[in-house]
């Protein structure tokens, strides 16, 4: 039997919960994995997992087993990076979950420069706006905006991320410019699904408020409500990375300066402790030097407001 193979593969299961969906990422017959996760057990003396109708658990014995498994194949990993990393450029496939208002904007360019300068990376990319479990989906890491990381995850901060508010200039001459976030709410604002659909945030006074806001539109997409911003149906709360050009070219506003929205990280998360790989590693570190401490997007909270 061999032993790592063995872990990589109990870890695998583990992870996934369920025999079949291992099997299936791995491209093996389930009864291949159901045999040598039996094997690994008969080897240890001791049961694993649970096996019930509707999903695998781990046992008191497999949990601790679990993490001594992931701890053990990081090292292994990371030996094997060590003599081969310096020998070798960076290579293989990467496999990238991302959203798709900032994926659309502003990483694709760096993607491609980024291979271009990397021609043995191979990269694959599934837009979502929803947190994706990355085990499940079998991703190598992911692209996330957001204020809070969820419980247990890895991550590297790799950029910041504003949002401010903006108008067209047909909707202020119809409606007037709000001069306090609480008179937002005699406005039409156009509410991003699910995060802002009744209240935005604001800094006053260096402590995050909450105010509510009303409009008869919301969506899940930053690209559809600029459009429709940009039509002047109302008021949006947008990132700068999408309303940058709109708001240089001046068809668009930014609104409320002196009342700046929080700041959100811009963060690279990877599937639980796992090893991360050289080719990973170095696309981490090219797409932070892209982005900067102080992106280009963000000039235009210098922009003179109307």
């Amino acid at each position: 039997m061999d032993r790592i193979d063995s872990m990589q593969l109990f870890v695998r299961v583990a992870e996934l919960g369920s025999f079949a969906a291992a099997a299936q990422q791995l491209n093996v017959e389930r009864s291949v994995v159901t045999r040598k996760i039996a094997a690994l057990e008969a080897h240890l003396g001791a049961k694993l997992l649970a096996r019930s109708t509707r999903r695998l658990s781990l046992t008191s014995a497999g949990a601790p087993y679990l993490e001594k498994c992931r701890e053990i194949l990081s090292l292994v990993a990371a030996a094997e990076a060590d003599l081969t990393e310096n020998r070798h450029s960076p290579r293989g496939h990467i496999r990238i979950t991302l959203p798709f208002s900032f994926g659309i904007h502003q990483l694709m360019p760096m993607f491609g420069d980024f291979m271009a300068e990397n021609q043995d990376i191979t990269i694959e990319l599934e837009f979502n706006d929803r947190r994706v479990n990355l085990i499940e989906g079998g991703f190598d890491m992911a692209i996330r905006i957001t204020d809070k990381l969820g419980q247990g995850d890895v991550a590297r901060k790799i950029g910041s991320s504003h949002s401010v508010v903006v108008a067209a200039p047909d909707y202020l001459k119809k409606h007037g410019f709000p001069n306090h976030p609480n008179e937002l709410i005699n406005h039409e604002c156009l509410g991003y699904l699910p995060d802002m659909r009744s209240s935005w945030a604001f800094v006053i006074n260096g402590e995050i408020q909450w105010f509510p806001i009303a409009g008869r539109l919301e969506a899940n997409s930053g690209d559809a409500l600029l459009v429709t911003t940009l039509g002047g149906m109302g008021i949006s709360n947008a990132p700068t990375f999408i309303v940058e050009k709109a708001v240089r070219e001046g068809n668009l506003a930014i609104l409320l300066p002196i009342f700046p929205m929080p700041e959100v990280g811009i963060y690279a998360v990877f599937p639980s402790n796992r090893y991360v790989p050289h080719r990973i590693r170095t696309l981490v570190d090219y797409l932070a030097q892209r982005i900067g401490a102080k992106p280009s997007w963000d000039e235009i909270l210098q922009v003179k407001p109307i």
